[in-house]
């Protein structure tokens, strides 16, 4: 993501927080610092404190596995429709 970030822009960024090679945190960190964009964190993990940590990345919504996939293309729809990312 971090290698396309550089020749591609994204108005939405769907990430796991677990990643291979990091962290959904991380990486989100890194491309909202470069470009703002809304950000859809995807886990396993709904405690209050996890959420806190997905906002304070800069992700604006954080929806807890199994994914609830209308609930997921809602939230794509609501934040390419709208001018802000924030």
């Amino acid at each position: 993501a971090l290698e396309l970030s550089a020749k591609e822009e994204f108005d939405v960024l769907i990430s796991d927080l677990g990643l291979p090679d990091g962290s959904g945190i991380e990486l989100m960190q890194k491309l909202n610092s470069a470009r703002p964009l809304v950000g859809i964190a995807l886990t396993g993990f709904g405690m209050e404190e996890d959420i806190r940590k997905t906002r304070e990345a800069g992700f604006k919504y954080h929806l807890v596995k199994p994914i609830d996939l209308t609930k997921l293309d809602q939230l794509i729809q609501q934040s390419v429709a709208t001018d802000s990312p924030v």
